[in-house]
């Protein structure tokens, strides 16, 4: 299987044209990770401009047309090629997303044949405890009532907030292996054996180009999301070639 790797350019770059040069520089390199699946997430007014590689989204509304100011829906998203979307990101539920609305926004994906990836991770680093409630309860109310059939286009993020770029360093690639095999487990329970070791798990949180190889080869996951180093091409097209080549 390809490791996934996605950029989340969060709201970033200013302009259209500083987004194309970006994408251009790694359009090449991901065209030829014959290991790796690229995928970009550029804010939605810079997506046409990034269309030289895999698009991915960072939202989407849950409501295919409507009065619905400001938001975006999977028909408009298919429409321009985006085959990714990422959902229930922490920088979103700071904003006051819930559960509830990231269940509706995994549900629209899904069903749009488009694939979802479904961020998870605790506030707070606390070691006493093994697996924090606050993850199960992002999988258990995020993936309710999802059709088992749909499964096959989720993807999990385990991306606990304190170890994002703005706000602390890195977890360990041990940490990270433990983390993961929870979360299979707790897929396991929801949706059977089959169903949960067919769906990705991958890490995100300051990873760079230093420490994205061991996050894949010590800490076993299936992919990255990589934030801030996504935004420097030269960062970006090293963790690809280092994850490539193992």
């Amino acid at each position: 299987m390809k490791k996934i790797i996605i950029a989340n350019w969060k709201m970033n770059p200013k302009t259209s044209r500083e987004a194309e040069i970006l994408a251009r520089g790694i359009s090449e390199a991901a065209k030829n990770s014959k290991n790796c699946e690229v995928i970009i997430a550029p804010p939605f007014v810079h997506i046409r401009a990034v269309r030289s590689v895999k698009l991915g989204a960072q939202d989407v509304f849950w409501e295919k047309s409507g009065p619905y100011t400001g938001e975006i829906s999977t028909l408009q998203l298919k429409a321009y090629g985006v085959s990714l979307v990422l959902v229930g990101h922490s920088e979103r539920r700071a904003l006051g997303e819930t559960n509830e609305e990231i269940n509706k926004k995994i549900k629209a994906v899904l069903e749009s044949g488009i694939k979802a990836v479904l961020c998870v991770g605790e506030i707070e680093k606390q070691k006493e405890v093994a697996f924090p409630v606050i993850i199960h309860q992002e999988l258990k109310e995020g993936l309710r009532g999802i059709n088992k059939s749909l499964l096959k286009n989720l993807i999990v993020v385990y991306e606990p907030v304190w170890a994002i770029s703005t706000h602390g360093k890195a977890d360990s690639p041990k940490n990270v292996f433990e983390m993961s095999v929870l979360i299979r487990r707790e897929l396991l329970k929801m949706f059977g054996k089959k169903t949960a070791f067919s769906i990705p798990i991958i890490y995100g949180g300051s990873v760079d180009e230093k420490n994205a190889a061991d996050f894949i080869k010590y800490g076993r996951v299936d992919g990255l999301l990589v934030g801030a180093a996504s935004l420097n091409a030269k960062k970006f097209i090293e963790i690809i070639k280092r994850v490539s080549e193992l």
